[in-house]
């Protein structure tokens, strides 16, 4: 009996190994330091922008490696960490409404690169950067939702005519006060209609007759489901907005967001710019106002605001506008005056709101309402209690000379600084719920780099001890299956690089687990050859038999585990599903080159012996 491959098992087996090999070699590359350059817009900044940085950079003494334009962004490789901070703190200064931020730039050749063969990426553990787990003020989020309900019953209760005494919200309902029940009925059969989310109930009280509105289960269900995910949305937005590579931004549980910021290490503007609230907010003065900062009767339909530069200002209840239809902002600095300034744009639907207001209104007052939320907890007796503030003040009055369109400006910002964060916020878009901190770890560079080297050495360790095993319990069957252990770990590899998955220290634990698993096969394949052998069978036949009555115990085993694995994926987070993804292809590539590559080269060593007559097992 002859043990022979057919040539095509050869051939998959080759270029199995060959593809492997390929996607792998990129992280031997390293990467370079580099920082990346775009515009607001997230698009390459112009030629003339790329030639002044290039400029400012080389008057300065920073070394340049080389530049180039690459996925949407204006790359500038450095050659080294020093030179790359200097760069981003000259470039930022330089570079009005542009985005500048660090970057670790894969030093792949570029024959690689036209394979697309790009290498891994290093979560946070590996990278270093900042690590928040954010929780999500679903109340707020309701009140937010219910205030603006309430600005819409007083307009459309007005637009159809009908008489009403008050629209508050009390609690979690909206109370809406009528003197006569023919004006209630009307209401009732009016906002029933437009407003199907609600729950509307009646009642009398003192002579009033009163009606209650309040969400439907479903609807706050819907309400909260939104909530998180359009924060989800907007952190990403403002995430971009800073520049970083790779991020991971997702949910978790109810009300709970992790945002994960590889290569970040300014956590103070990092946290500022997640968690500001900030949006703005367009309304009329109103005509009671004498425009000197001193307040005296304020009427009912009307509200006072204190000014961010002093004194305070009567506005009309009514919002004009809000920061929702704000499709882009920049920051700049006025022509004339020389004072900061955010440059507005408005989505078709606000231009041509904002323009029908300002039409009608032309001689008025208007101003812009900056309104800032923030949820921060406090220890009261020992507890922690949760303390929501918002902030809310007039940073721009001037008076309507014409109608505006969807293009205006605003000034009365402090700081170039501010009216950056500003513009930044208002182009993300406003969270749709106020959010907290409740955790926050940051991991430096150099905790990084020595997570790398720890995990670099469990794995060689790992992979020795194994080495060395196999190589004196099962001589030459043993060295087969180290040079199957070495291309399981190049296959590995070069999956995780070919999907760009991240990798993190759990799942180097799972590449780790990986290296002793991968050598149970060939321990049972191996075992049952020797068995065979003493059960009288040629070698030949030992080896025939030994591979195919394995088999089905190879089989389950992996099976049994790479279920494990899977159910680890789909119900763990972070970490976990890095453990599961590892140890899943760890699993398939080690079936792989256990069963199909060391019978492909024991066929090779003894497969065409006719009188072989002993096996180094």
């Amino acid at each position: 009996m002859m043990n022979r491959y057919p040539f095509w098992k050869y051939l998959v087996l080759l270029v199995a190994i060959v593809l492997g090999v390929l996607y792998a070699l990129p992280n031997l590359y390293g990467e370079d330091p580099a920082v990346q350059i775009t515009t607001v817009q997230g698009e390459p900044p112009s030629e003339a922008v790329q030639m002044r940085a290039l400029e400012l950079l080389q008057r300065e003494g920073v070394g340049v490696r080389g530049a180039e334009v690459e996925a949407g962004q204006y790359l500038v490789r450095l050659n080294s960490l020093d030179d790359q901070l200097a760069a981003q703190d000259i470039l930022r200064r330089q570079l009005d409404n542009h985005i500048v931020a660090l970057n670790l730039a894969p030093a792949t050749p570029d024959w690689l690169r036209r394979f697309n063969a790009e290498p891994m990426y290093l979560g946070l553990d590996l990278r270093g950067g900042v690590h928040f787990l954010m929780e999500v003020d679903l109340e707020s989020a309701m009140t937010q939702r219910l205030e603006r309900t309430v600005t819409e019953f007083r307009t459309r209760l007005r637009e159809q005519r009908i008489r009403y005494g008050a629209v508050e919200l009390e609690g979690d309902r909206i109370e809406i006060r009528f003197a006569q029940a023919p004006e209630r009925e009307r209401a009732v059969r009016y906002l029933r209609n437009e407003y199907r989310d609600l729950e509307f109930r009646q009642a009398e009280r003192g002579g009033q007759f009163w009606l209650f509105a309040s969400m439907t289960e479903e609807a706050v269900r819907e309400m909260r489901q939104y909530a998180v995910q359009q924060n989800i949305t907007t952190l990403r937005n403002r995430v971009n907005e800073l520049g970083v590579a790779e991020p991971i931004i997702q949910r978790q549980g109810v009300d709970r967001i992790v945002v994960q910021l590889p290569g970040v290490q300014d956590t103070a503007r990092a946290k500022d710019i997640l968690g500001a609230t900030a949006t703005l907010e367009f309304r009329m003065v109103h005509r009671s106002d004498q425009g000197d900062g001193r307040i005296g009767r304020v009427p009912a339909d009307g509200r006072v605001y204190d000014r961010r530069a002093d004194g305070q200002v009567i506005l009309e209840r009514d919002v004009m506008l809000t920061g929702d239809y704000i499709v882009d902002a920049a920051s700049g600095l006025d022509s004339e005056t020389g004072q900061p300034e955010v440059n507005i744009r408005l989505s078709s639907a606000g231009g041509s709101i904002f323009r029908d207001i300002t039409q009608a209104n032309v001689g008025r007052n208007m101003a812009v309402v900056f309104i800032e939320t923030r949820v921060e907890t406090q220890i009261v007796d020992g507890e922690p209690v949760r303390e929501r503030t918002r902030t809310e003040e007039v940073i721009s009055v001037a008076q309507i000379r014409e109608a505006l369109g969807s293009r205006f400006r605003i000034t009365g910002i402090e700081s170039s600084t501010e009216a950056r964060n500003l513009a930044l916020l208002l182009r993300a878009g406003a969270l749709a719920a106020p959010i907290e901190i409740v955790e926050e770890r940051t991991i430096g560079p150099s905790m990084g780099a020595e997570n790398v080297r720890q995990g670099f050495m469990a794995v060689a360790i790992g992979f020795l001890l194994v080495v060395v095993f196999m190589a004196v319990y099962y001589k030459v069957f043993g060295l087969v299956a180290n040079l199957a252990l070495f291309v399981n770990l190049v296959l590995i590899v070069g999956i995780l690089s070919l999907l760009q998955a991240t990798l993190t220290m759990p799942g180097i634990a799972g590449i780790v687990l990986t290296v002793g698993m991968a050598v149970d096969a060939n321990v049972l394949i191996f075992q049952r050859i020797r068995e065979e052998l003493k059960a009288g069978l040629s070698p030949q036949k030992a080896i025939d038999s030994g591979y195919g009555k394995a088999f089905s115990t190879i089989a389950d085993a992996n099976i049994t585990t790479l279920i494990a694995a899977l159910v680890l994926f789909v119900f763990g987070t972070g970490p976990i599903q890095g453990f599961a993804v590892t140890l899943s292809i760890g699993i398939v590539t080690s079936m792989f080159t256990a069963i199909l590559g060391t019978r492909a080269v024991i066929n090779l060593i003894y497969g065409r012996r006719r009188r072989l007559t002993k096996l180094h097992i």
